[in-house]
């Protein structure tokens, strides 16, 4: 209890609710041009890239390197601070918490729930794209662009190869279609994250911890809209989608942000709370679960273990190993500031 009221006196000094707002409408501003910037430019550079030779290999490094900035996130910023909420006096003096390490649980229910959609899914994708392999002129489920439907169909009747055609192409579907699938969940899973942040700041009247965050968040919303973006890209959704999944990523904090500083003005809520830890402890450690897995087992095992181009180009793994330790270090070095 005594580091408790040491921890108080500390917060209490740095406690200004008009500097603090002052600091919260500016990390708004930053945190959402930052965020486009970081997401954008993964996609911009996969179209800009599209149709030449080394589109193929620039997306897969920018993949790995979105790997490890996912890897770090989760295990680096998210699971210690859903640790620090649920291990603070508040909570850790209480029942049932001081009795079970329940980030840890809760890290694991993430993970295995991530590998309950995944699982899902995939069963989904194969059966869809079995059933649609007995029609006369079905080989394959048309999930892609009209664009791109139209191309294959010409090509396939052009060459007179329908069923090697529809075979090959209904392969290269569902792996698109899973890659759409890894994406979706990704963002579910970086979106908890960040509405964590967002509303934990927007909550917090402390300038001394709010300071520093703006220019650490923005850094950090540059490396995870990365890591997303290289996914979104690599999954090849249509422009609307794309630009949609960009913006949920750019405004998902500045809206935790205002929500924040909503629900403190409303009700006095404090970020200190028991309730607030607890709340930010569970899903904290759920997020990690999920984002765990995906970096793992969607991300870095698919890419180094099953993908084709990079088994055929050896010095492309090199290659794909460094953009991970890149991406891993570069979020790693954030965390000590954010």
């Amino acid at each position: 209890m005594a580091v408790c009221a040491t921890d108080t006196a500390r917060q209490l000094s740095c406690r200004d609710s008009r500097a603090a707002a002052h600091l919260k409408l500016i990390s708004i501003l930053v945190i959402f041009v930052t965020s486009v910037v970081g997401i954008s430019s993964p996609v911009m550079l996969a179209r800009l890239f599209h149709g030449k030779p080394v589109y193929d290999k620039a997306i897969l490094i920018i993949k790995c390197f979105a790997a490890g900035v996912i890897l770090s996130t989760s295990l680096v910023h998210v699971l210690p601070d859903a640790f620090d909420a649920l291990a603070d006096c508040q909570v850790s003096s209480r029942h049932p918490w001081k009795d079970f390490p329940f980030s840890g649980l809760v890290t694991l229910i993430g993970v295995l729930t991530a590998l309950l959609v995944d699982l899902t899914a995939t069963s989904h994708v194969d059966s869809h794209g079995h059933g649609h392999g007995h029609g006369k002129n079905s080989h394959y489920a048309p999930i892609g662009t009209s664009e791109e439907l139209a191309a294959r169909r010409k090509s396939a009747e052009s060459g007179g190869e329908l069923g090697v055609i529809g075979e090959r192409s209904a392969a290269e579907e569902l792996l698109r279609m899973k890659q759409r699938l890894v994406s979706q969940v990704l963002e579910i899973g970086i979106i908890f994250h960040s509405v964590i942040i967002g509303v934990t700041m927007g909550m917090s009247q402390n300038q001394c911890t709010i300071r520093p965050l703006v220019a650490a968040l923005a850094f950090h919303q540059i490396f995870e809209g990365m890591g997303l973006g290289g996914c979104i890209a690599q999954a090849g959704f249509s422009f609307g989608t794309t630009a949609y999944m960009c913006f949920l990523f750019s405004v998902t904090t500045p809206v935790g942000i205002v929500l924040g500083m909503i629900i403190f003005s409303l009700t006095g809520y404090d970020d200190s709370s028991l309730n607030a830890l607890i709340l930010e402890g569970i899903l904290g450690s759920l997020s990690s679960g999920i984002l765990i897995y995906m970096g793992l087992v969607d991300l870095i095992a698919l890419d180094f273990f099953h993908s084709k181009l990079m088994s055929s180009e050896p010095w492309l793994k090199k290659a794909s190993f460094v953009a991970l330790v890149l991406g891993s270090t570069s979020m790693s070095i954030l965390a000590l500031w954010a």
